[in-house]
């Protein structure tokens, strides 16, 4: 309501909900933060997309860009509960294209790799240490399997949802975009 109000309408949304969710065997992951990671990468999507569409239907039409991960194409070990939510955006994704793309409304999944910052070094130091290795040679070993060898800016992800909202993306929708450096598994 306060968008309608204060903008005319709503013309996109950048659904962008998630956290990183435990890390650990499925064996020792405990039902609440499995919930939780849920919750937030997945559920959260859903509530803010249903919240948005009818404001999109009334303006004739927009964009949903829902952001996935790489962990959503590639199964991810000893990070379950992000892989399957991150998956289950993705289908998320491909339904409401179907469901919406008669209304005008165009829905796609970003699916960032690796991303520098914060976040995932954090992951990384968990990774390492269930390992018993280095930091550095954990990032090493994230490295190894992205084709270009470098880990996704945050100016990446921008610039392919920019893109998508564009007019030149205009007849793009139901589809999963890696924005990832090729990441061949994670």
């Amino acid at each position: 309501e306060k968008v309608t109000g204060a903008l005319g309408g709503l013309d996109a949304l950048i659904n962008n909900a998630g956290t990183a969710g435990p890390t650990g065997g499925v064996d020792e992951i405990a039902p609440e933060d499995w919930r939780r990671c849920i919750d937030v990468c997945l559920t959260g999507q859903f509530l803010c997309a249903r919240r948005a569409v009818p404001m999109l239907k009334a303006a004739g039409g927009g964009s949903i860009v829902s952001m996935s991960s790489a962990a959503g194409r590639h199964g991810y070990a000893f990070r379950t509960p992000y892989s399957a939510a991150k998956f289950g955006v993705v289908g998320f994704t491909q339904s409401l294209a179907k469901e919406l793309g008669p209304s005008g409304i165009r829905v796609n999944a970003i699916l960032p790799g690796i991303i520098e910052g914060p976040r995932i070094e954090s992951v990384i130091s968990a990774r390492a240490q269930q390992l018993g290795i280095t930091h550095e040679e954990m990032t090493g070993r994230y490295l190894q399997n992205i084709s270009l060898r470098r880990m996704t800016s945050p100016y990446d992800v921008a610039s392919m949802v920019a893109f998508l909202l564009s007019d030149a993306g205009l007849n793009i929708s139901g589809q999963s975009l890696g924005v990832d450096g090729n990441v061949e598994t994670l």
